[in-house]
């Protein structure tokens, strides 16, 4: 009868945990929350494998992350970084590098759960009685079952942030080519040429023609600190400010103001652009410009021969709630001349020696191609560029702007 007796419990515990290994799965299978699974694993271990007192750390990032802590008084940590955990797979010894206050000796064992050779979580049990003998290898099946589905998890959820990111940097991205202008001029008056490499699929470098009437044509180029969507928002902002100010029939002097007191107040200081901005004037042949903190723009007289960078102007903009100094540059008697724009991604190209183009190498291609169509200018540029930087990537976004006025 004690044979018998002894059969009958050893075949109700191998259904009760045939029922436990079913409704987990069952559970999986219906993508239910990483809560309920650990809820069904613990109640399994507590009512079918009687057990007392169980703690569960699953694997995240570095560290392992407390799940399921019942049944123990002591201080346990909330998390086990790595380099806390000596596990000898071989030996089947566990060692815990903890402070003091913490202690695991209430619990009589533990259980590790490995994936292709990875320890995802550690499984420490108690046993509701010393009569009581624990089924380890269900209990490590189970467990395995559990923390394979919860990394499983895991892994959808970074899979769905991760498209989501892509999403959001492709409409960022779609935003930025929004705010470049769409045609620029190409008549004996005025030709334009651009040449833009962003570093990535969002950048921080924007640039701007507006001809707001016949006599009056606009022309900038600015760099936002930082890339990404938010330098992406920050510029598309700053151009609404920007062409906002523009048709108001502001003065530059006012323009720089308010764009920078804008973009103080949009940032509180923590990102800033540095921008040149300038204003030609075909009716009296004359150039107004503010420089904030950019890279000199190349002015070419092409009469005379010679270059000069055009430096007057400010500090960056964004930096200070007030602008502390601001001097207006201006030319006057201009009617053929060319202005080179660009970003520090220009200058900044390195080539194999790890040496910057520089602006001494930009300003001397420009003195001997004084005269050029900028179509032409850039063809030739940018040969000269990639001969320099030969297989080094750009490590920067990279603009330069070309304006001939005749």
């Amino acid at each position: 009868m004690i044979v018998e007796g002894q059969a009958y419990n050893k075949y109700q515990r191998k259904e009760l945990e045939l029922k436990a290994l079913l409704e987990i799965t069952q559970a999986i299978n219906e993508n239910q929350p990483e809560s309920v699974l650990l809820n069904i694993f613990k109640f399994t271990c507590l009512v079918h494998l009687e057990i007392k007192a169980m703690i569960l750390y699953v694997a995240k990032e570095g560290e392992f992350e407390k799940k399921i802590a019942h049944g123990v008084k002591g201080k346990i940590p909330d998390t086990l970084h790595s380099s806390q955990i000596v596990d000898k797979k071989e030996s089947g010894e566990l060692r815990l590098d903890l402070p003091g206050d913490f202690s695991f000796s209430e619990l009589e064992t533990y259980l590790p759960v490995y994936h292709k050779e990875k320890l995802l979580a550690l499984l420490f049990l108690r046993r509701k009685s010393d009569q009581v003998e624990l089924d380890l290898d269900f209990t490590q099946a189970i467990a395995n079952i559990l923390v394979v589905a919860l990394e499983n998890k895991r892994f959808a959820r970074r899979q769905i942030q991760q498209e989501i990111l892509n999403r959001e940097v492709a409409i960022a991205s779609q935003v930025q080519q929004m705010l470049f202008p769409s045609d620029l001029p190409n008549t004996q008056e005025l030709k334009v040429k651009v040449t833009y490499f962003p570093h990535s699929m969002v950048g921080g470098d924007y640039y701007d023609l507006i001809r707001k009437s016949k006599e009056k044509v606009y022309f900038c180029v600015a760099d936002v600190s930082g890339k990404g969507i938010a330098a992406a928002l920050l510029m598309s902002n700053f151009q609404a400010a920007l062409r906002t100010l523009l048709r108001s029939d502001a003065s530059l002097e006012v323009i720089l103001h308010q764009l920078n007191y804008t973009l103080f107040e949009n940032t509180k200081g923590e990102r800033f652009i540095t921008f040149f901005l300038g204003e030609y004037d075909f009716v009296k042949k004359r150039l107004r410009y503010v420089n904030a903190g950019h890279n000199p723009p190349i002015l070419c007289w092409e009469k005379e021969g010679t270059t000069e960078l055009l430096e007057a102007g400010t500090t960056i903009l964004g930096a200070f709630e007030h602008l502390p100094f601001l001097e207006m540059g201006e030319r006057q008697d201009l009617d053929s001349f060319t202005i080179h724009l660009y970003t520090d991604g220009l200058t900044e190209t390195l080539n194999p020696s790890d040496e910057e183009f520089g602006e001494l190498r930009l300003q001397k291609f420009v003195s001997s191609h004084m005269c050029m169509d900028p179509d032409q200018f850039h063809l030739e540029f940018f040969k000269e560029i990639e001969a320099f930087k030969g297989p080094i990537p750009l490590r920067d976004d990279l603009t330069f702007m070309s304006l001939r006025f005749s």
